[in-house]
């Protein structure tokens, strides 16, 4: 038996009129729910249906009907449930945790299933009898280690530079577990560990590879930029100390028209040896000619510079407002380009620690 505590509508507005009532009684007759809930699991221990409701969990149901044709509409809606993290009670019956957020995501679902012709409900309900709060606990904490698992597995496949790429994948997969992991699955720990093991062989392949790329060519060289330095020069001086010379000089000229010296690179000039390439600004070309770009913490930094230096929104983080603001700041306060790049250092490294964490910077 289900206790309804609240019905929702589809446009975030709460309702307890006859309507609403209606539309709950069709939707539980729907699902089968007015007639056994949950036939399968009769067995279950009872709950005191005298007990507080704060005794109680409250949960989220998602009782819907898709129409049977088009056949992807019920493909979509699986799908959306599952990125959800949703788990199915019987039938047409989804469940989450009542939280504030969770209320909205059903509320968008029940939307498009309604666009689509069909119908949809959700309610805020706590169980007295078929199911207990322990046992769907536990069937969410079961989906969230099947996740970790896969996340375990990748992790101990990836090694050397060949796993770059992979990385990020298997890291923005484990930021998803884990907002899905609304119970604290015990497999979190495991795969978290896997990962961490999987960056370190990986990053010290990448490094070793890089290493023989830059020793001998860009080493020990002066690297020339126009001055009154901004975010795409303040960001590949950055880049450039941070992991192609470490003790890389910085000279500041007016203009474009500067001849370089012997030992001198340009950077962020015109007809300079790295400079902005088609759409790409200077930042994005370093990391393609330097072999960096399977690294996705410095992917998101470029980004996030692209987006500022040429104002063109093409990829729209949410960090890229902040940064701007961050960055227009130290060059207001700070007339020295040499001390600009040094505070934007302190920025970048901090960014990068963010991006490169599980669930990236945004």
């Amino acid at each position: 038996m289900i206790q309804l505590i609240y019905v929702y509508d589809s446009v975030a507005t709460m309702r307890k009129d006859s309507v609403a009532c209606s539309r709950a009684i069709r939707c539980l007759l729907w699902a089968g729910l007015l007639v056994i809930i949950l036939q399968a699991m009769n067995d279950s221990p009872v709950i005191d249906a005298g007990a507080p409701r704060e005794e109680r969990d409250r949960w989220l149901l998602l009782i819907h009907q898709v129409p049977p044709k088009p056949d992807y509409l019920r493909v979509k809606v699986r799908r959306r449930l599952q990125r959800l993290g949703a788990v199915a009670l019987k039938n047409s019956v989804y469940v989450l945790p009542a939280t504030p957020g969770r209320v909205e995501d059903f509320q968008w679902l029940a939307k498009e299933i309604e666009g689509d012709g069909g119908e949809a409900i959700v309610c805020e309900a706590s169980f007295v009898t078929g199911i207990v709060d322990d046992e769907l606990t536990a069937q969410f904490s079961r989906e969230c280690d099947r996740r970790y698992a896969e996340i375990a597995d990748e992790a101990a496949l990836l090694s050397g530079e060949a796993g770059a790429g992979t990385l990020f994948r298997v890291k923005r997969k484990l930021a998803d577990a884990v907002r899905l992991d609304f119970f604290q699955a015990p497999g979190r720990h495991a795969a978290e560990a896997a990962l961490t093991e999987a960056e370190a062989r990986v990053l010290h392949g990448k490094a070793a590879g890089g290493d023989r790329q830059t020793d001998g060519t860009l080493r020990g060289r002066t690297w020339v930029t126009r001055s009154d330095v901004f975010i795409d020069r303040m960001a590949s001086a950055w880049l450039i100390r941070r992991f192609i010379d470490p003790d890389a000089r910085f000279r500041f000229v007016a203009g474009d028209q500067h001849r370089p010296a012997s030992g001198e690179l340009r950077f962020d000039t015109f007809e300079g040896e790295f400079t902005h390439e088609g759409d790409r600004c200077t930042f994005e070309v370093l990391l393609e000619k330097m072999d960096l770009r399977d690294d996705p913490g410095l992917v998101q930094i470029s980004e996030i510079v692209h987006d500022i230096d040429l104002k063109d929104g093409k990829f729209g983080r949410p960090e890229t407002p902040g940064l701007e603001l961050l960055i227009a700041g130290i060059a207001r306060s700070e007339p020295d380009d040499e001390r600009r790049i040094e505070r934007g250092a302190a920025l970048f490294d901090s960014l990068y620690a963010a991006a490169s964490s599980p669930g990236g910077a945004g």
